[in-house]
């Protein structure tokens, strides 16, 4: 007998729940694509999008996942042979500084570990000793969706300043984009890429990079740009073909619009940050309350480095496996893999799990899956302290 009948969950990562109403706005015919309303639509995106991203600058709108914005970002600043410094804190750190080597980039990582943020002193350090300012952007994960780290965008581009260093500042805001604080010109990021699927609340495909004015300068004399990739016609075109390179992703166009509508003109970014904030606390308070009778722990101790869009817990081998299959199929919870988080090559990682709570969800959402993952310790006999779900509630009734 199972549980998990009725109405599932998806506590993964990304791709994140996609609203009723998101869904339903992509439910329809195909539109004309050469003239007519779909064109005002799209239009309509840009300003928006900045709005989420709180910049003055210029975005572009991609068919693609996460990695296709990596790529594109790469291709519009870089030439073969460029440098680069990557920040890494876990595994979307790290592959990011991968797209750049498969692409011809020398990079330097700095790897920080999977459990602390960036050390600050080796960023200086390693930004000092570039003499020739050689390296032509610092690369970062504001949020690292394996790990769970959230790292200091302003404190990164800090010390760039205090360094005098020319180098662009290139973050990665995937898995926190609409979820957690982000000030893309007040905190001085001159490219930043983000995807549909996980804070925009919208089905996997499409894919976005920001860019200033700066960005742009060092894009002119980029020799990786490639026809497809180039931003400018994306972001600047007349015809509405020059915007996506060939056919739009009409339908999911449709649904970026209302899912903009409720971030941006409904709820308030702002709003967004802020409920991410006590839905994250609630997770941590949870798992915090199991850990103090048994072997689970939250992945990262300083609570000022933790995302608010999702949670990496440690669980002894093969404890993290097993709680994630038994909520899956037993309660119709899933919850996320632990991405590298035992090894970097073990994508399974059975002692570990992530805990999404980003997009659309709220507190019955992620109490429910409270509620779950306790009772399948309870299942498992993995031994767990008292009190969880009564002090995250505690969390959430005094927001």
């Amino acid at each position: 007998m199972s549980l998990g009948h009725g109405r599932s969950y998806l506590a993964i990562p990304g791709p994140s729940v996609a609203p009723d109403r998101v869904l339903n706005a992509m439910h329809r015919p195909a539109p004309n694509i050469y003239e007519g309303p779909l064109h005002d639509l799209v239009e309509t995106l840009y300003p928006d999008l900045k709005a989420v991203a709180r910049t003055k600058g210029d975005v572009a709108i991609y068919i693609g996942n996460g990695h296709a914005t990596w790529e594109a970002s790469l291709s519009n600043i870089f030439s073969r042979g460029d440098k680069a410094l990557v920040l890494a804190t876990g595994r979307f750190g790290e592959g990011w500084g991968e797209a750049a080597r498969g692409l011809g980039i020398d990079t330097e990582l700095l790897d920080f570990g999977r459990k602390t943020g960036l050390d600050l002193a080796r960023v200086e350090a390693a930004l000092r000793a570039d003499t020739a300012h050689d390296l032509k952007a610092v690369m970062m994960v504001q949020t690292d969706t394996a790990t769970s780290i959230r790292n200091d965008v302003k404190a990164v581009r800090g010390v760039l300043d205090a360094t005098g260093h020319p180098a662009l500042l290139m973050v990665d805001c995937i898995a926190s984009l609409g979820c957690e604080r982000f000030e893309m010109d007040g905190w001085g990021v001159d490219v930043m890429v983000a995807a549909s699927q996980k804070g925009l609340m919208t089905p996997p495909g499409l894919g976005f990079v920001w860019f200033n004015d700066k960005a742009m300068s060092v894009h002119l004399t980029a020799g990786l740009v490639t026809p497809y990739w180039n931003w400018t016609p994306r972001s600047k075109g007349t015809m509405f073909y020059q915007k996506f390179d060939g056919t739009a992703p009409t339908q999911h166009l449709y649904g970026l619009r209302e899912a903009l509508d409720m971030l941006v003109h409904e709820e308030g970014v702002t709003a967004a940050w802020a409920r991410h904030e006590v839905l994250a606390r609630a997770v941590w308070t949870a798992v915090s309350h199991w850990g103090a009778g048994g072997p689970m722990a939250l992945n990262v101790a300083d609570e000022a480095l933790r995302s608010r869009a999702v949670t990496s817990v440690i669980l002894p081998t093969p404890h993290g496996t097993d709680l994630r299959k038994w909520c899956e199929h037993k309660a119709g919870v899933t919850l996320g893999i632990g991405l590298g988080m035992e090894t970097p090559d073990d994508p399974n990682s059975d002692g570990a799990f992530r805990i999404a709570h980003m997009g659309h969800v709220n507190a019955h959402m992620t109490l429910g899956v409270l509620g779950v993952i306790e009772a399948g310790l309870s299942a498992l006999n993995i031994p767990f302290g008292e009190g969880a779900l009564a002090a995250a509630a505690k969390v959430i009734s005094e927001a």
